[in-house]
């Protein structure tokens, strides 16, 4: 029973960083009806500019500080305006074709201009281990955990609680009636971009000290972050929560009980059976379309 606890709490932890990742997914796809296939890239990027803000003799927080700086300008503003901006308006699939692309020469570059190697990465908690009726967690797992939904359902009461967070889901919900309330339809665009670039940071922070800072680190990522966000509800960012527990949880017991080997097809084998029978996700709701 002590494994199956500690098996519950790490894999929690993974899933609370799976759901960071997945959050980015349903708020650009309810405010500006954007999938971005180089999501995990964009966790990757802010981890090796922490990295290189930190060699250079940066505290680990103000290195944090300073990437969420230039990750809102980069994968915010830049990325907005540069790529969606001008592909949004002939439909999603130039769009996902240019992430796609992205998301590889972004791969590439970090590689070619860094390293292709892993480089250990400065943890953000002591290491520690806490022995609680049996059960061995460790600062890392329980700090992750916490500060990963801390950061969800903050990012929950704000887009429920303050008048700017209202604004962004009333533009996610009818961008036209938004506009003629009087709503800065593209402002609020940008906020919901500039907020997943410091989800991206805040996600890169928490998990590259266990994964270490990688190229490639990202694909893994963004493929169960992807699963995620589908299986919670893609049209709902409680959503995103919940299926990044399920997998993060599933996959870990997995891995123990069955086999590492199986670990990686989890999250698909979820994900095919919520589309099969709740194709909405597990908390999204039915969106009927007129054609």
């Amino acid at each position: 029973m002590t494994d199956f606890i500690q098996l519950l709490l790490s894999g929690m932890a993974t899933g609370a960083i799976y759901a960071l990742a997945a959050l980015g997914f349903t708020l650009l796809w309810q405010a500006s009806g954007t999938i971005n296939f180089a999501q995990g890239e964009f966790v990757m990027v802010p981890a090796f500019l922490m990295l290189a803000f930190n060699n250079l003799g940066l505290p680990l927080l103000a290195s944090f500080a300073l990437t969420c700086f230039v990750a809102v300008f980069l994968l915010g503003w830049v990325f907005k305006r540069g790529l969606i901006d001008p592909l949004i308006r002939f439909g999603m699939m130039p769009v996902v074709v240019a992430t796609l692309g992205l998301s590889i020469a972004m791969r590439n570059g970090v590689r070619a201009g860094y390293s292709p190697e892993a480089h250990p990465f400065p943890g953000l908690f002591a290491d520690k281990l806490f022995n609680i009726a049996g059960v061995t967690v460790t600062l890392a797992d329980v700090g992750t955990l916490a500060l990963a939904l801390l950061l969800v359902l903050g990012t929950q009461a704000f887009l429920s609680r303050t008048v700017t967070g209202r604004a962004m889901q009333a533009v996610a919900q009818n961008t036209d009636s938004a506009t003629v309330l009087g709503i800065n339809v593209p402002r609020m665009v940008l906020y919901t971009f500039a907020i997943n670039a410091l989800l991206a940071c805040a996600a890169a922070l928490l998990v590259t000290p266990t994964y270490l800072a990688k190229f490639d680190m990202g694909e893994g990522l963004a493929t169960k972050a992807f699963f995620a966000a589908i299986i919670g509800g893609f049209n709902n960012s409680r959503g995103a929560l919940l299926g990044g527990l399920i997998v993060g949880v599933c996959e870990n017991l997995a891995s123990a009980y069955i086999s590492p080997a199986y670990k990686d097809a989890v999250a698909l084998l979820i994900f095919m059976a919520v589309i099969l029978f709740k194709p909405q996700g597990l908390l999204g709701q039915k969106v009927e379309r007129k054609v």
